[in-house]
């Protein structure tokens, strides 16, 4: 049976931790940043967690990963 292909979209944008968990960067920050305070842009720098919902969909793409 042939290997499963990975997404390459997908495994440039998402990056997995060491205990298994999907990370992925926040929207909003590549322009239009002069109407956005600078809180927000500081948050907006900080990786999040994939939500669940949509993890077992990224483990399809990326199977080893």
């Amino acid at each position: 049976m042939p290997k499963i292909k990975t997404n390459r979209a997908a495994a440039k944008r998402f990056k997995k931790t060491g205990t298994g968990k999907i990370m992925r960067a926040r929207a909003n920050k590549s322009h239009i940043l002069t109407k956005k305070g600078a809180d927000r842009k500081r948050r907006l720098r900080q990786s999040t967690l994939v939500d669940a919902i949509n993890v077992r969909a990224l483990r399809r793409m990326m199977p080893y990963l």
